[in-house]
């Protein structure tokens, strides 16, 4: 049995102005986004934490530090935010208007259609998330992990563990800052114990 923390990092700029698509963009924290952080570590005192991950991304890195009040946050590439492509660094409204069909597309089957055309699918998503998932199940047996990642990887795996079509990821939720807490069995069972909330 693995159990995790899965949070979300804190505010950025980009989630400020309008929710733009940040993906690979490496911005930091605003001062919200920090005193976000600083929340968790509240929520998280004396809970048993093992060891943390977190995306190589800064604004995941520092949420991870600050939430585990740990120096050592192990980064994993596999972590990092979906690459939305064309669409990065812009909000949704504005891409959508540019080119509809593209998001039409990764609206009704983001398994198979990439993200801002020249992105990834969900589909690469969820393989290299599980793959993360799988390895800690084995590095971690009934043990407890925070692990700091992005809305939308976060929520893409959340939707295969839970046997949705990836199409409906978006309605799960993972505000900044937010935790989640599900536990995988010894044969990768996902059992979903909290979502998007505050200990």
């Amino acid at each position: 049995m693995l159990n995790v923390y899965l949070l979300r990092h804190g505010e950025t700029r980009f989630n400020a102005e309008g929710n733009r698509y940040c993906g690979r963009t490496d911005i930091p924290l605003t001062e919200k986004g920090i005193r976000q952080a600083e929340a968790v570590f509240e929520q998280l005192k004396g809970k048993p934490i093992d060891a943390v991950y977190s995306s190589p991304l800064k604004r995941a890195f520092k949420t991870a530090q600050i939430a585990s009040g740990k120096e050592e946050v192990i980064t994993d590439e596999r972590l990092i935010e979906i690459d939305f492509g064309m669409w990065e660094g812009n909000r949704r409204e504005d891409f959508v208007s540019e080119n509809p069909q593209a998001w039409e597309n990764w609206a009704a089957d983001p398994a198979n259609y990439r993200a801002g055309e020249i992105g990834e699918n969900a589909s690469m998503v969820v393989q290299r998330v599980d793959s993360f998932f799988n390895e800690m199940l084995q590095k971690h047996p009934n043990q407890t992990i925070l692990v700091t990642g992005h809305n939308g990887i976060n929520r893409l795996y959340m939707a295969y563990k839970l046997g949705m079509p990836l199409k409906n990821y978006r309605k799960i939720v993972q505000h900044n800052s937010s935790l989640t807490y599900f536990q995988l069995d010894n044969d990768g069972e996902f059992t979903l114990e909290q979502l998007n909330t505050t200990i």
